[in-house]
């Protein structure tokens, strides 16, 4: 099974980084077809339209996310939404050759307030997509990260999160 990993921060030391990193990791130790898309180190270009050129990072991104069988994103909430920078990279991604993918996501706050409506929002755009999404979503605050190390909690969760996501894409498949 082929998995990518998004963080989708482009914030330089995002928060939400360290836990799509920690992600990446355990789910990269459970299958070894896993990628990690960044968007902290700014490789992505913004999207101008579909007959404009890209760079290569761009590009394989965008292809990385297309070829993958699960799709595990991690986003901050930016006012009240997911961020830009991730809205901006599935600007490249084909819709007709996503459908039936499967998707886990992670929400970071500063507090406890909108993870529910950023969700859903989410959840919306996985949906253009035709991709069925884990409705168990790990909800964090930037308290479960003390010197850029998570909680037990936080990694309980989220390595909840990814055996579940990889359980049910692997139920898809059979």
């Amino acid at each position: 099974m082929k998995v990518v990993v998004i963080s989708g921060s482009p914030r330089k030391n995002a928060n939400t980084q360290i836990l799509m990193k920690y992600v990446y990791d355990y789910t990269k130790s459970k299958n070894q077809d896993t990628k990690f898309i960044n968007l902290s180190e700014g490789q992505i270009d913004c999207y101008r339209g579909p007959e404009e050129e890209y760079n290569d990072a761009t590009k394989n991104a965008a292809q990385d996310i297309m070829d993958a069988d699960v799709w595990l994103i991690g986003s901050p909430i930016y006012n009240s939404f997911f961020s830009s920078a991730l809205k901006n990279l599935f600007e490249y991604v084909n819709y007709k050759e996503t459908e039936g993918k499967v998707a886990g996501m992670a929400i970071l706050a500063a507090g406890n307030i909108g993870f529910t409506d950023v969700q859903t929002l989410i959840t919306q755009l996985l949906s253009y997509f035709r991709v069925i999404t884990n409705p168990k979503a790990v909800f964090l605050t930037t308290e479960s990260i003390i010197d850029n190390d998570i909680s037990d909690d936080g990694k309980n969760r989220l390595r909840e999160m990814v055996d579940e996501t990889l359980k049910l894409a692997k139920k898809l498949r059979d």
